[in-house]
């Protein structure tokens, strides 16, 4: 077996996986850089080989060749970032397949859950429980229009295509109050994006805010108000290998973003599983297969599962293609992945389906 992996040299992504792959007694992956794929520089694979592709990480580069020149920390650029982004999955597939390389993964399903309406679309159609949308908002005025119409108050504004919660907007309405949380730093009339979650409190800057975020794509859902333990809300990341959840981790937050770079921090697993009983936990487990089955072309992903208030009910609020970055998480105990690692559980999925 010989494989290729397309990733970001120096990042930790490619990194763990080749550990991961050495470990296995299967050769180092060789490493083609994101950004000879993203200049259009012609690709050489070996028939046979097998390419693993991997997210483009934070090199300001590809950053730049993706969104166009500027700071990598500004928010927006999404819908370009999309277009080229595909645009180099297709080429980047069209030439493995004329060379008789196969690239794992279907890279359409990766384009789907890089736009979160057509994810939460694929996911509905699926009975998938996922919050409900609220159509058509291009701007602030259509956004208030749109939460009227629905009678919602809280809602979560997102860019179509972001990651990381880059853009993401936690809003709450009341007569003559408005309060929107977010990452999104409101500097010079320009939104970067910042480690310290903040609050605006205006109309002007919530306007402003989420007129500046709308030119990309607003995908806006019903915040689903989540359970709490010990005083934090969280949620779940759930990775699904081969069709299994085999990894999970609890997110918590004194915020509405659970994200661990924005300060949230890794939560007690056996405390949650405790306080949902074990009907409940399979319950979230199965929630999440479901959503991945949605993608039956990809070999991983990331599921965001959140627990609802009272711990009774689920909805998938996000699927990630790149959803495994997660060091020094070992699998679910009676999982086919227990005492592996995200990375050893999907090189273990590739050399069994390889061998059979």
């Amino acid at each position: 077996m010989t494989l290729a992996l397309v990733g970001t040299p120096g990042d930790r992504r490619p990194a763990l996986f080749a550990e991961a792959c050495r470990s296995a007694g299967l050769p180092e992956p060789r490493l083609v850089p994101w950004t000879d794929v993203l200049r259009g520089l012609p690709l050489t694979f070996g028939a046979g080989e097998l390419v693993r592709v991997d997210s483009p990480g934070e090199d300001a580069e590809a950053d730049a060749l993706l969104r166009g020149p500027g700071a990598p920390e500004r928010v927006g650029g999404g819908a370009r970032w999309y277009r080229t982004f595909t645009a180099a999955l297709r080429r980047l597939s069209s030439e493995a397949s004329a060379s008789g390389a196969r690239v794992l993964g279907d890279v359409e399903e990766t384009a789907v859950m890089f736009d979160k309406r057509l994810t939460h679309a694929r996911l509905l159609s699926a009975d998938v429980p996922v919050p409900v949308a609220l159509p058509e908002v291009d701007g602030y005025a259509a956004l208030r229009s749109r939460m009227d119409e629905a009678g919602e108050r809280r809602v979560f504004v997102k860019p179509a295509h972001g990651s990381s919660a880059s853009g993401v907007v936690a809003l709450q309405t009341a007569p003559g109050r408005v309060r929107a949380v977010t990452s999104a730093s409101l500097t010079g009339g320009r939104l970067v994006n910042s480690l310290r979650v903040r609050s605006y409190e205006t109309e002007e800057d919530v306007a402003a805010l989420i007129d500046l975020l709308a030119p990309d794509g607003l995908h806006v859902e019903r915040w689903l108000p989540k359970a709490a333990l010990g005083g934090r809300v969280f949620d779940l990341r759930v990775v699904v290998t081969g069709g299994e959840p085999t990894h999970a981790v609890v997110r918590t937050s004194r915020t509405p973003m659970t994200n661990l770079h924005l300060g949230g921090a890794r939560g007690d697993l056996e405390a949650v599983r405790r306080a949902l009983g074990e009907d409940g936990w399979r319950r979230a487990l199965d929630v999440c297969a479901r959503a991945a089955a949605c993608f039956p072309g990809s070999p991983m992903v990331g599921v965001d599962l959140l627990v609802g208030f009272g711990l009774k009910r689920f909805a998938v609020c996000e699927v990630n293609a790149f959803g495994d970055l997660l060091p020094g998480l070992t699998g679910l105990p009676g999982s086919s992945a227990e005492g592996l690692d995200t990375y050893g559980a999907q090189v273990r999925t590739l050399v069994q389906a390889c061998t059979t």
